[in-house]
């Protein structure tokens, strides 16, 4: 069976590229569609277009919360998302932030003159313990990369799974026992109702004043309240975050006053690298898809992602 694929929310030669590489036909009529490849992140636009011949449908994000509460995803079809294509690329943005907290760039960066300290601060990573909290694709990329420069890994999931390459792997259930030794803390959770907030005020208590948190996820998983206070108040060293919450951060938020922030604005996967990888996703499940083989990135409906 060909696959018809309708590519909707935007144009892209690039995907009907891939489409054709993976053995499906471009139609440019939804109605004949028999797969549907979305690009936008218009929830409506994406309903009017599903019919009861549209057997699947690609979503263009790794994380499903704005499908989920649109009530767009059901069982009637199957649903795949980008989970899994953009690993490499916000892995190596995490590990930047790490790098930035353990040399204090936070500090350096917001500086305006040449003020070099009598005693400068800064850690190695080598030999730093990283809690890892999420070893979904970005996890484990970053494990990875944390070994390579000599890190002691700690990797967070929900069932305590053996993470390959990690020196330690725990349950969510032990995060708070971990973060007491972290140098580090770097989230890259889904976004479930089970882990919003991960980490709040008896997080942080726990912590070392020396300690750093990274974001690369959703900015949901952090109290941003509570991370405000720890900031401000010593009780932990600082903060680099490519998701805030809310988004986009308005200019009134005090993350952008204190000294011990560094913020890039979810840039973690650059949309020539999201593209790309969303293409190689496309081509790979369309070829499935024709040949009636499991899906690549399946949303799972009990897990919310």
């Amino acid at each position: 069976m060909t696959p018809l694929v309708f590519i909707g929310g935007e144009a892209s030669p690039a995907m009907e590229t891939a489409v054709r590489a993976g053995g499906g036909q471009v139609t440019t009529d939804p109605a004949s569609a028999t797969a549907v490849v979305w690009l936008s992140k218009q929830v409506d636009d994406l309903r009017a277009v599903l019919h009861d011949d549209v057997r699947w449908v690609q979503l263009p994000d790794a994380g499903i919360e704005r499908w989920l509460d649109a009530g767009l995803i059901d069982t009637t079809r199957t649903f795949t998302s980008a989970r899994g294509c953009y690993g490499r690329a916000v892995a190596e943005h995490a590990l930047a932030l790490v790098l930035a907290a353990a040399r204090e760039l936070p500090r350096y960066a917001r500086m305006q003159s040449w003020q070099r300290p009598d005693q400068a601060g800064g850690s190695l990573v080598a030999g730093a313990r990283v809690v890892v909290v999420g070893a979904g694709d970005i996890g484990t990329h970053l494990v990875t990369l944390l070994a390579a420069l000599g890190a002691h890994t700690v990797a967070i999931t929900r069932s305590g799974r053996p993470v390959p390459g990690a020196d330690e792997s725990l349950a969510v259930d032990q995060l708070r026992a971990a973060l007491p030794g972290a140098d580090h803390v770097v989230v890259c959770a889904p976004s479930t109702p089970q882990t919003r907030p991960l980490l709040g005020a008896a997080e942080f208590a726990v912590m070392k004043p020396s300690a750093a948190v990274v974001n690369v996820s959703r900015g949901e998983l952090i109290d941003t309240d509570a991370l405000v206070a720890a900031l401000r108040d010593g009780v932990i060293a600082s903060a680099c975050l490519d998701v805030v919450d809310p988004e986009p951060l308005p200019a009134s938020s005090p993350l952008w006053a204190l000294p011990n922030v560094l913020i890039t604005p979810h840039v973690a996967n650059p949309a020539a690298l999201k593209h790309a990888a969303l293409c190689e996703r496309v081509r790979i499940n369309t070829m499935r898809f024709a040949e009636g083989t499991e899906l690549s990135g399946l949303v799972e409906l009990g897990r919310g992602y």
